[in-house]
């Protein structure tokens, strides 16, 4: 790439369309944020907002997409997406190939928000580490020796389906943001004391939770850490299993960063072999809320 090179990222989530563009000096763009949806069809707004974006952004070398789901490696579409089932099946890269005339890559998104996290936040300097995300969904990533490692079919990094409990229960179950906002309305109304009970339960949000756990609403906090116990749980698997130096956690819950990973790492010493817990260190994501779309451009650029 030439010195004056930059690529573009796009993230697809379930509410919004993001995109930055990452120059080959890693100066990052102010993203360029829209609502994903207008009514029109799935794939025309998608490439609608990519041209947007390259109105903006562009030009570029290349353009990286990162989108929940289960990606086809081998025609560059998305072959599963349970948060965004109305992309399952959709020939993303070619329909952008074709309005940009570019190479255009397709990852999913809990793999793109590590290589940022990797590349340029609280991960950077690692040979290797674990990134898990709570959000809408429950995802995971490895980065093995600086390489994304997807196993044998790309499936790896599930984390959501790990089992965390005798019953068989699912992470994401539980601690997706969904869940922990039906947790929560589900038990609010049983802790008058708690500041959100002056709210209507439909407006009980991720948001209002993690700021009334950050302003040190006890019923807040409990639901968080609550949340953390069974994200450690989970994280308990990843150490025990691999060893390896370093987790990071991203997603919406880490607004309340200090209940969240204290819980989280209270809960993974208990049940990880001690040795492996002593070489690992759990953090907080820091690259923030554009990980996805950054990651996303930093896939196209060629190795070293």
């Amino acid at each position: 790439m030439s010195s004056q090179s930059k690529t573009l990222g796009i993230e697809v989530s379930g509410d919004l369309l993001r995109a930055v563009a990452v120059a080959s000096d890693d100066s990052i763009s102010e993203a360029v944020v829209e609502p994903r949806f207008d009514g029109s069809d799935p794939l025309d707004r998608i490439v609608s907002f990519v041209r947007t974006a390259l109105e903006k952004l562009g030009p570029v070398d290349a353009i990286g997409i990162a989108i929940p789901g289960l990606i086809n490696r081998q025609n560059g579409g998305v072959a599963y997406s349970v948060n965004i089932p109305e992309t399952s099946s959709l020939n993303i890269a070619e329909a952008i190939t074709g309005l940009a005339n570019v190479p255009v890559v397709l990852e999913n998104d809990a793999n793109a928000a590590a290589i940022a996290e990797f590349t340029y936040g609280a991960g950077k300097g690692s040979p290797s580490m674990f990134y898990a995300t709570i959000g809408a969904g429950v995802g995971g990533a490895f980065i093995l020796n600086g390489e994304l490692w997807e196993g044998a079919g790309g499936y790896a990094g599930e984390f959501g389906y790990i089992a965390i409990d005798s019953e068989g229960t699912r992470l994401e179950e539980v601690a997706s943001t969904a869940n922990i906002v039906r947790r929560t309305r589900s038990r609010f109304n049983r802790d008058s004391t708690s500041s959100l009970g002056k709210l209507q339960e439909e407006r009980i949000g991720i948001a209002e939770i993690v700021k009334a756990g950050e302003e040190g609403d006890e019923f807040a906090h409990l639901m968080l850490e609550r949340t953390g116990t069974y994200v450690g749980t989970a994280i308990a698997n990843v150490i025990n299993l691999l060893n390896l130096e370093t987790i990071v956690v991203g997603g919406e819950i880490t607004g309340a960063k200090d209940i969240v990973i204290e819980a989280i790492t209270a809960r993974a010493k208990e049940l990880s072999f001690a040795r492996a817990f002593a070489q690992t260190q759990i953090l907080a994501a820091t690259v923030g809320e554009d990980a996805a779309a950054i990651g996303a451009a930093l896939i196209t650029r060629p190795k070293p």
